[in-house]
């Protein structure tokens, strides 16, 4: 068994819940965002259900585990806990921060000083899991120096029904652990915009409008993938955070700024760090088209990325036919860069060559 140690990290102390942590574990158990990534909690969340996990709290502990509050200058805020080591030395861990501790690193703070002492207790091992769309836990996980290992698809079912993918993550006894920053940093609010257009990261309520623009048979006719069923537009909407904290892509709608209404997507995929390069893609929908749009979205994500990360080089690559297409990045400062011969597969079977372009960092 773990012992009941009082843990020290910083401005925060975990320690073993108490009956006194009843009133606040009710205020944090009953907050949607809490509600909505922990579906087993009870809703409403009320005293009786803090009163009865607080009385066997002990019994988890004495059962090989650890349950600890997390409290911030006496305070509480929120939970983090251990499972029972298995017969290979290998934890979980898990943690929920109350709402009035958000935004201070509460959780990456407290599930790095958790798991350093499990290590100090044998563990060989700790393994952490977060719902896909669960961003504010993702980012914990790679800020407490967990390194993310791979996918478990519809893992988990919802409070609203549905089965959730949910990434995994694990650390290890006696690696480095440094604290990751998202090298694609998640806009802020705000951050990309004009008078004329906003772009904000894709959300699931966007997937109706971007499944009906990939359908369009003029998006299709430069498009090298078949056309998306909303299943995959929905899933792929809700990736959208995890793909900019694991620096893999960055997946944006594109609003009219006035209306608010989903004009359009771009993106920067192909994200290669070692090279500081990632490719541009773009499209719009038809009634959107001849107004400048994609011109200035172009140009905001292509100048926010040279602002905000460490990219040196963005590139673009489009069929030969596409002069729309040639247009934009004329205006936003690409320049042409090579001929891939035959190289973008068509809806009608044939080859078209597709022309390079590039911008690089300003000097």
């Amino acid at each position: 068994m773990f012992p009941r140690d009082v843990i020290s990290a910083g401005p925060l102390v975990l320690r073993p819940p108490s009956q006194d942590d009843a009133e606040p574990l009710v205020k944090m158990c009953d907050d949607p965002v809490t509600a909505r990534f922990m579906p087993s909690l009870p809703q409403p969340y009320e005293l009786g259900h803090a009163l009865g996990y607080l009385s066997r709290a002990p019994g988890m502990w004495e059962d090989g585990g650890a349950q600890y509050a997390i409290t911030e200058g006496g305070r509480f805020a929120g939970l983090v806990w251990l499972g029972p080591p298995d017969g290979q030395g290998v934890s979980d861990t898990g943690y929920v921060v109350a709402p009035w501790a958000r935004g201070r690193a509460v959780a990456a703070t407290a599930v790095r000083a958790l798991t350093d002492w499990a290590f100090d207790q044998g563990v060989r091992r700790v393994e952490l899991q977060a719902e896909v769309e669960n961003v504010a836990s993702l980012r914990a996980a790679y800020r407490a120096g967990f390194c993310e290992e791979g996918l478990r698809r519809e893992a988990k079912r919802t409070r609203d029904g549905r089965f959730a993918d949910y990434v995994t993550f694990a650390r290890l006894r006696g690696e480095a652990a440094p604290a990751a920053e998202p090298y694609l940093p998640p806009p802020r609010d705000g951050e990309l915009c004009d008078e004329v257009v906003r772009l904000v990261p894709m959300a699931p309520g966007d997937a109706a409008d971007y499944h009906r623009m990939m359908s369009e048979p003029s998006v299709q006719a430069y498009s090298v993938t078949p056309p998306v069923s909303l299943e995959d537009a929905e899933r792929r909407c809700r990736y959208t955070g995890y793909w900019w904290l694991s620096g893999q892509r960055a997946e944006i709608a594109i609003r009219d700024a006035a209306s608010g209404e989903f004009a359009g997507h771009i993106q920067l995929t192909q994200v290669v760090p070692v090279l500081g390069q990632a490719m541009i893609g773009y499209s719009l929908l038809p009634g959107f088209r001849g107004r400048g749009f994609m011109t200035r979205a172009v140009r905001l994500l292509a100048d926010w990325a040279f602002a905000r990360t460490a990219l040196h080089r963005i590139v673009a690559g489009t069929d030969v036919d596409n002069t729309a297409s040639h247009a934009v990045l004329e205006r936003t400062g690409f320049r042409r860069e090579g001929v891939h011969k035959e190289f973008l597969p068509r809806p009608d079977g044939t080859r078209a060559d597709d022309l390079q372009w590039v911008r690089t960092r300003p000097a």
